[in-house]
């Protein structure tokens, strides 16, 4: 007779990293900083009410104040969810069902992974976006396809916008990381409005992701890494935070222990990837994001699809708009990048092959 298999021990959830919790005082100056403008003194007693409801939803731990039961597709149906999170959820499936559509034109998401923007303190738009622009008007000339530009710059520019950084649930266990994430909003400590809630539909509609950005100090600029760390969630991520009874580390642990499948949220869709700089560090950052999205099981477009060059090398950085303007091979390169990620798609989608090489190329050699 077989011997039984044993259950997996599941290992110690490790504690010991100190309590976060602040005093009233130091709540009410931080929260109280964000009326700093003189122009809110009129409504002071107003304010001071505000801030005595959101030190009592801080110190009730009020991360999801409006919820509802999960329903019929979750382990646990009775268990509430953030209404919040099962929205996203919905947008995800309904991208999803946009994305399968083989009637539905071919959508290309461009990212514009600058921080700069010309409606802030660098007071001049980025290269980065002039070179979206260039993809745009390749992508959108096209009958077939639609674009979606995701302007990154947003983050650094517009009222409200943030994307939080990734809490790395992951690490504890494969299924604490939850698709979509559900980390934030957490409204008890005020951390609200995450934009990931719009980015992810966002990325599962599209049938192709075409990654422009600078290099950043030899890495990714921040705008563009708090995106790919949230982003872990569609690599293994788990669909069901029931199964977890929400953020439970040891359920976790032992869901994974148990044998997990790690699905791959988005596999399949095409990518593209144009890196620039001014004098280091291009050519690692264009391998480190082609091999995430290689890891997240997209598919590469070809090598014409994906390069790093530099713009104005060692040359003034007050000058690095008109070294654009000059170099008319990189726009023609990031114009055959779009044109193979176009061909790319297509073959996925049933077309013929796309040899991307039968392009001109603007540096032959």
């Amino acid at each position: 007779m077989p011997s039984k298999t044993p259950e997996p021990v599941v290992p110690e959830v490790r504690k010991g990293q100190g309590d976060m919790h602040i005093s009233a005082d130091v709540f009410r100056e931080r929260l109280r900083e964000r009326f700093h403008d003189p122009a809110f003194e009129r409504t002071s007693a107003e304010i001071d009410k505000i801030i005595d409801i959101a030190w009592r939803a801080y110190q009730e731990s009020h991360k999801s104040p409006r919820t509802r039961a999960a329903g019929e597709r979750f382990a646990d149906p009775e268990m509430q969810l953030s209404v919040q999170w099962l929205a996203t959820r919905d947008a995800i499936a309904a991208a999803q069902r946009e994305h399968d559509d083989p009637q539905a034109k071919s959508r290309v998401l461009v990212i514009c992974g600058a921080a700069r923007n010309d409606q802030t303190c660098p007071g001049e738009m980025s290269k980065t976006y002039r070179l979206c622009s260039t993809a745009r008007g390749v992508l959108s000339s096209a009958g077939d396809f639609e674009v979606d530009f995701l302007d990154l710059s947003r983050l650094t520019a517009e009222y409200g916008r943030i994307i939080y950084p990734c809490k790395a649930c992951v690490s504890t266990a494969m299924p604490l990381c939850h698709w979509p994430c559900s980390c934030y909003p957490n409204h008890g400590l005020g951390q609200v409005q995450d934009w990931m809630g719009e980015i992810y539909p966002r990325w599962v509609a599209a049938h192709a992701v075409m990654i422009v950005t600078p290099v950043y100090w030899y890495q990714a600029p921040s705008t563009l890494k708090l995106m790919i760390d949230r982003l872990v969630c569609a690599d293994g991520g788990n669909p069901d935070p029931t199964s977890t009874a929400g953020k439970d580390p040891a359920k976790a642990k032992e869901l994974e222990l148990r044998g997990w499948s790690y699905p791959r949220h988005l596999a399949g869709r095409a990518y593209s990837v144009v890196v620039h700089g001014d004098a280091a560090g291009a050519e690692t950052l264009r391998r480190s994001l082609s091999d995430w999205l290689a890891d997240m099981e997209l598919v590469s477009a070809g090598q014409v699809a994906n390069f790093d060059r530099y713009v104005g090398y060692y040359e003034p950085y007050a000058t690095s708009h008109d070294a654009l303007d000059q170099d008319a091979a990189i726009h023609e390169e990031v114009r055959n990048a779009a044109r193979a990620l176009m061909g790319k798609v297509r073959e996925l989608r049933g077309a013929k092959h796309f040899d991307a090489n039968a392009l001109e190329s603007p540096r032959p050699k």
